[in-house]
């Protein structure tokens, strides 16, 4: 009798644990820089070639600087071609025919229900681009979540007036962002073209106020100023092929509270922690600046023997960053309770019940 509780508890233990286990989501944001096509092999190493057993890979792809749908289809194309691709990517362009706008690059194995709202529509006094919100579920996720991602390229440039029009863009996210239904779990990302979190464009995205349901944090807690900040060279992200060197964090992935409060869909690390300030392999986090391995600050990226990346991912990232000043890829991993399949659920319960029946029977 003890063999048979013992046997039933074990199943039951092994079931549960299937039925619960997790899996997780890579979402990436880049500046590709006046895209028009093209770098394809550049781009394609850049994402799918492999140092060390580290790869960039991501799964959706929030793309700034697209030029045209015919540069997206190219960028869809180069993802779908690359060695080592599952070539299921597809794309969401609201953009069609603007110059400069955001693009979504997703697999189309890994996200379902794919969405798009209009926040609001680019101007030469307000966001410099249309603002929208995509809205996905992850495919296999068994709480079914939405995520919502905002993808953003705020105006450039340091003027009175160029916060101004950040300030704007920022509120109208963050409005947004206030009035998505519980089930919603808001990302703010891109090119923020920020300097420091005390511009009151990021506040406004980040700070609490009376309705803090979009309120948006970093999820690797480097706040403060980030423009020539050595201490902040590991999250630089801009510029590693210009004269200006690698010294600030353009870009970024802003996270809501959702993504650390202990249920269903989670950021992967020690949401809030400040990243480090002596390696880029932090083991707190999965958000990575991918190629920045802290050895460029103030000057291009470093490509021989780069210590995340190596010779030829870095080499690949500076060719495609190097028209018109560019930006390094970011991501983080997202974890989320994954439903099993349930032809191999019932494969494994008859199993196992057979099993502890026969364990019974000997007793």
């Amino acid at each position: 009798m003890v063999m048979f509780r013992r046997s039933a508890l074990l199943a039951l233990g092994i079931v549960l644990a299937v039925a619960a286990q997790a899996d997780t989501l890579r979402i990436a944001s880049w500046n590709i820089s006046n895209y028009n096509g093209g770098r394809t092999s550049d781009l394609q190493n850049a994402v799918y070639g492999t140092f060390q057993g580290r790869q960039f890979a991501p799964d959706v792809l929030f793309g700034q600087e697209i030029l045209s749908d015919s540069a997206a289809i190219s960028m869809r194309n180069a993802l779908n071609s690359a060695a080592g691709s599952p070539g299921d990517w597809a794309y969401w362009n609201n953009g069609v025919g603007g110059n400069n706008q955001n693009v979504f690059f997703y697999r189309t194995s890994r996200v379902n229900g794919v969405a798009s709202t209009l926040i609001a529509a680019g101007t030469t006094t307000t966001n410099p681009r249309d603002l929208y919100r995509f809205d996905f579920q992850i495919t296999g996720n068994a709480n079914g979540e939405i995520v919502s991602v905002y993808n953003t390229h705020m105006k450039s440039g340091q003027t009175q007036a160029d916060e101004d029009r950040r300030l704007i863009e920022a509120n109208l996210v963050r409005l947004n962002a206030n009035s998505l239904a519980s089930g919603f779990h808001p990302v703010v990302l891109g090119d923020f073209n920020m300097r420091t979190g005390t511009e009151q464009a990021y506040q406004t995205m980040t700070a609490s106020t009376g309705n803090d349901r979009g309120r948006f944090f970093d999820p690797i807690g480097t706040s403060g100023t980030w423009y020539q900040q050595s201490s902040k060279r590991f999250v630089h992200t801009q510029d590693p092929s210009g004269t200006g060197g690698m010294d600030d964090r353009h870009d970024q992935i802003l996270m809501a509270s959702t993504y650390n409060d202990g249920v269903g869909l989670e950021y992967v690390g020690m949401f809030g922690t400040a990243y480090s300030t002596t390696t880029w392999n932090d083991p707190n986090h999965s958000y990575r600046a991918w190629g920045n391995d802290g050895t460029s600050y103030n000057t291009s990226l470093t490509i021989t023997g780069n210590t995340m990346v190596g010779d030829s991912i870095a080499q690949s990232l500076v060719n495609v960053a190097t028209v018109n000043g560019g930006h390094l890829p970011v991501f983080a991993d997202l974890q989320y309770t994954a439903v099993p399949e349930p032809a191999s659920m019932v494969a494994l319960g008859a199993g196992l019940l057979a099993l502890t029946r026969r364990r019974r029977n000997r007793n």
